[in-house]
């Protein structure tokens, strides 16, 4: 065989020959290098004529032809009716991502960014929600939407869907939970076992839909009946692709862990069994991650934060490290726990339960009397959790007048009356640095004997959570400043400012009540926190901190430090949560790397960056879906009520309405707003009656009735109610292909 000197001029001038090299004894002419020499041609060319231009042996072409076939499948090449190779840019196709809609019709978004294609109902009977494709512009629409026409599907990402069994006419169809999904798929004969119309099954798609046939599926799974109490959270974890069961190999990693900490895992770790640590959680916590403490030392304090050393039992590469990075976190559905990791290391051997030994790494914190850090040291280290305690006790004993809490806890009052302290001294020190502060009302579930919502109350946060926050935010910059000096690779927790689009609607929006935002094109979090005093006692207080609060970007996590604007921060990572986060897990390993002098790399950093943040996101449209299918069968008993409630959002097809006292959210119609054309207006975020002029904007006052709450779609919708507008109720509206 010959060796790669041996090869042409024009191999050799490959860029990434060395890589090339480094992997195949004879390499091939790296991808880049094909699409950069196809493009100099500018014409299609056939196989034999790229075989020439770039000196293929034919000894090598069963390798090349697999690696032009590799490309296709990429979408890198394309194939005309000749079997020419074509670069997709150049014949005017586009890579994209379908997004399907509920009433058949989807959009094609660009891998490359950009304008959306729109795909009419004919495009989108060849694909399902989630496929990639190559497509071409096809001008117009009516409405004058950029539209394509779909040439080639590069990637089906579908192979199983949950969804309801349908019987028509003796032929078994199931329809996807999915509602982006509109195709239904046609179930193949042959089933052992055939489920009954209206149960909840798991389908594996065996013919994928085309131009002129639906999706044919099997059914692999049957869940059981649609309002079985925990199926709508059964169905969220198929739905959105969350892994909920634990590989065999994790299973049998976490076995042979131990139950307790040994003699040996104590080698090189600090005692701190003697410390008054403590945890403090709500409730319904099982999984301990951090424990506190905190002294006087001079006119400041000493504050000891410990976290479960979780990277001591889940090494890198191992079956329970898989495990931990395809999940990214644990998910928190009402009344069930999908966990990052299994009982055994998250209610066990990691959790700092009380009175048993743990290890743990500590960020031990020097804080200056004005709320400073001054100085730190990170360590591993066995302690011993004194107490597990509760954010209602220790609000009650530090602040109210419970005479038994403060009796039980009497022991601990010193070392909590430090952490109090500690507390103040940092959020004085958080109010200079500007940080912001929305006040945001939680709510939590209170559930039946059967599984459904009972009733929802607001959640309240007392000063007990803000001092668990604020030790938990010290400790998490600690991690990020330490990282950073020493220049070691981090997954940071990042938070942009707005964009300048954003920023222009706020200011457009704030006008309207004689406010503005300082800061100019580059506005601080102190801008914000400083509008944010000003709205102290108005009555529109909550429409206004919205607005804001819509105006800024999410957090993500990424390689690239660019700080974090909601927090007015510079730098900032997770540290503190390593049971169910998998990025806090990453800076453990990193922090210890860096101890030991050495370096963590779990590969490539932009990309795990990109997972967390993407299973973070999947989490919280999982837990948001289940909360809205339990908030509608809520609801589906109070057909005909009145209710009071504030506009809680604005667009073009109606006003969401929010109820007073009961935290239930749905639409009013715009067709149900009274009779009127009614225009939106972004800027203002309203809606206006072109006639009547009337008005509907955010924290507008209304009574509406509840006309309908729909367990399919997850809707709810009202009309306004007495003299506020309306036409009686809104008509049920058919969903194609589902009845």
């Amino acid at each position: 065989m010959k060796k790669p000197g041996t090869l042409g001029k024009l191999r050799r001038s490959d860029p990434q020959l060395a890589e090339e090299a480094r992997k195949y004894e004879r390499p091939l002419p790296s991808r880049a290098f094909i699409l950069q020499l196809l493009a100099e041609q500018g014409v299609p060319a056939s196989f034999e004529r790229v075989a020439g231009l770039l000196e293929i042996e034919p000894f090598e072409f069963e390798a090349f032809r697999r690696r032009l076939g590799a490309m296709l499948r990429d979408g890198q090449l394309l194939q005309n009716r000749r079997e020419d190779f074509i670069i997709p840019d150049k014949a005017d196709l586009v890579r994209g991502r379908v997004q399907g809609h509920p009433d058949g019709y989807g959009f094609l978004v660009p891998d490359a960014g950009g304008t959306d294609y729109f795909l009419g109902p004919h495009e989108m009977q060849k694909v399902l929600h989630g496929d990639r494709v190559l497509a071409r512009c096809a001008g117009v629409d009516r409405r004058g939407r950029p539209e394509a026409r779909i040439v080639e599907v590069l990637e089906r990402v579908n192979a199983r869907l949950v969804g309801r069994v349908i019987e028509e006419r003796g032929v078994l169809i199931v329809a996807p939970e999915d509602r982006r999904i509109s195709q239904d798929i046609l179930i193949a004969p042959g089933a052992r076992r055939k489920p009954r119309a209206g149960q909840v099954v798991m389908v594996e798609i065996v013919e994928q839909p085309t131009r002129i046939a639906q999706p044919i599926g099997r059914i692999v799974e049957t869940l059981g009946d649609y309002l079985d109490p925990g199926m709508e959270i059964e169905i969220a974890l198929r739905k959105f692709d969350l892994p909920f069961e634990f590989s065999p190999a994790a299973l049998r990693q976490a076995g042979a862990l131990p139950d307790a900490v040994r003699p040996s895992d104590l080698r090189g770790r600090e005692d701190l069994r003697a410390a008054a640590l403590v945890t403090i959680d709500g409730e319904d916590a099982r999984d301990f991650d951090d424990a506190l403490w905190c002294e006087r030392e001079g006119r400041g304090f000493r504050l000891v934060v410990a976290i479960a050393d979780v990277s001591h039992y889940v090494r890198a590469g191992g079956a329970l490290d898989g495990e931990a990075r395809a999940r990214g976190n644990s998910v928190y559905f009402p009344r069930r726990v999908i966990p990052m990791l299994p009982e055994k290391l998250s209610n066990g051997l990691c959790s700092l339960n009380p009175q048993v030994d743990r290890l743990a790494m500590v960020c031990d914190m020097a804080i200056g009397a004005a709320g400073a850090i001054q100085s730190y040291r990170f360590y591993p280290a066995v302690i011993r959790s004194l107490a597990r305690l509760t954010y209602t006790e220790v609000a009650a004993a530090l602040y109210g007048k419970d005479a038994g809490a403060r009796r039980r806890l009497a022991p601990l009052a010193g070392p909590l009356a430090e952490l109090d302290r500690v507390y103040r001294a940092l959020a004085q020190a958080r109010a200079r640095r500007g940080a912001i502060d929305f006040e945001t009302v939680e709510t939590v579930m209170e559930f039946d004997p059967q599984g459904k919502i009972a009733r929802i109350l607001p959640h309240e946060r007392n000063d007990a959570h803000r001092i668990v926050e604020e030790c938990m935010l010290a400790a998490n910059v600690c991690a990020s400043e330490l990282l950073t000096r020493h220049r070691h690779p981090a997954l940071y927790r990042i938070h942009e400012g707005p964009t300048a689009e954003k920023l222009a609607s706020l200011r457009e929006f704030l006008k309207e009540f004689g406010l503005d935002l300082s800061g100019g094109d580059e506005p601080h979090a102190s801008d914000y926190a400083r509008l944010l005093e000003k709205l102290a006692g108005r009555p529109d207080k909550q429409l206004l901190q919205t607005v804001m609060l819509r105006s800024l970007r999410q957090a993500v996590y990424s390689p690239e430090n660019v700080g974090h604007f909601g927090l007015a921060y510079e730098s900032y990572t997770h540290f503190t949560s390593p049971i169910r986060r998998y990025p806090d897990l990453l800076i453990h390993r990193a922090i210890k790397a860096v101890l030991g002098g050495g370096r963590e790399d779990p590969g490539h950093w932009e990309e795990i960056g990109q997972h967390c943040s993407m299973t973070e996101r999947r989490a919280d449209e999982a837990t948001r879906e289940v909360e809205s299918w339990l908030k509608c069968y809520f609801m589906q008993d109070r057909i005909g009520e009145v209710f009071t409630g504030s506009v809680s959002g604005v667009a073009p097809f109606g006003i969401f309405v929010a109820l007073d006292g009961i935290y239930v959210e749905g639409l009013v119609h715009i067709s149900d707003l009274g009779a009127d054309y009614f225009h939106y207006d972004e800027a203002r975020r309203q809606l206006a009656g072109e006639r009547t002029g009337a008005r509907f904007r955010l924290a507008d006052r209304v009574r509406v009735q509840l006309v309908r709450a729909d367990l399919e779609t997850k809707r709810i919708d009202f009309r306004l109610a007495g003299d506020e507008g309306g036409r009686g109720p809104a008509r049920e509206r058919r969903r194609a292909s589902r009845r």
